[in-house]
């Protein structure tokens, strides 16, 4: 179980079709948020078959593979820290996250691992770290900074989504806008009370993306309301 023969198994999926249409679903054009990133074209359950494969793989390995220009083995890396952080909750995987944070480096890399790692370890410990993320440059620091959130949520803890939220409530990338706006959403399917409470404090400052995802469940009612007063 080496670092070579995995990416020989992942290379065997190769699919160029599904490579080019990934090209474009994650936005690599020329000042988009995927620039020059490169897909070898696998589906999401082939990636999770192999990180299940390797999820002993060495955590140096694991850092190598992260480095990888290809979208894919980095996915794949970041699905076997999840495993390995599960089985032991271990600050070396989570300082290994935190230490490359420029490669995890789409949506689908931070949704898929932020929740677990960084939200994980940072379940029962302090959370200062997410406030510096969340006031990063990067665009990717910011999105895990929101996306851990989801663990603390999960454990009806409110606290700290709601004040990275207003944080970000001005980030000029969409991108942190469904990340805000989907946390929001599952802060109200946890207690409705608080969302509406949130929302009726900072609607003005809400870009209209983050309102829709944030009020996607409540009763149509409700979502007039909240749409007509943003207006």
């Amino acid at each position: 179980m080496t670092l070579s023969s995995l990416k020989s198994d992942l290379q065997r999926f190769t699919d160029p079709i599904r490579a080019k249409h990934s090209l474009r679903f994650f936005k690599t054009g020329k000042g988009e948020y995927g620039e020059r990133d490169k897909f070898l074209g696998l589906t999401l359950p082939q990636i999770h078959v192999i990180a299940k494969k390797y999820k002993d793989l060495s955590l140096a390995d694991l850092q190598k593979l992260l480095h990888s220009p290809y979208h894919e083995h980095r996915l794949t890396a970041l699905l076997i820290l999840v495993r390995q952080f599960k089985k032991n909750k271990s600050y070396k995987v989570y300082k290994i996250y935190m230490n490359n944070t420029r490669w995890i480096n789409n949506w689908d890399l931070v949704d898929l691992s932020a929740p677990h790692i960084v939200g994980g370890y940072l379940l029962n410990k302090p959370r200062k770290v997410l406030y510096k993320l969340a006031k990063s440059k990067l665009l990717w620091d910011r999105r895990i900074a929101v996306l851990a959130t989801l663990m603390f949520i999960r454990n009806d803890d409110f606290k700290d989504c709601l004040q990275i939220a207003k944080i970000l409530l001005g980030d000029k990338e969409d991108l942190i806008h469904k990340a805000v706006g989907w946390m929001l959403r599952e802060v109200g399917k946890k207690e409705v009370k608080v969302l509406e409470k949130f929302l009726e404090k900072n609607i003005s400052q809400m870009p209209r993306t983050c309102l829709r995802y944030a009020i996607e469940k409540l009763p149509e009612g409700k979502r007039k309301y909240y749409l007509h007063k943003k207006d």
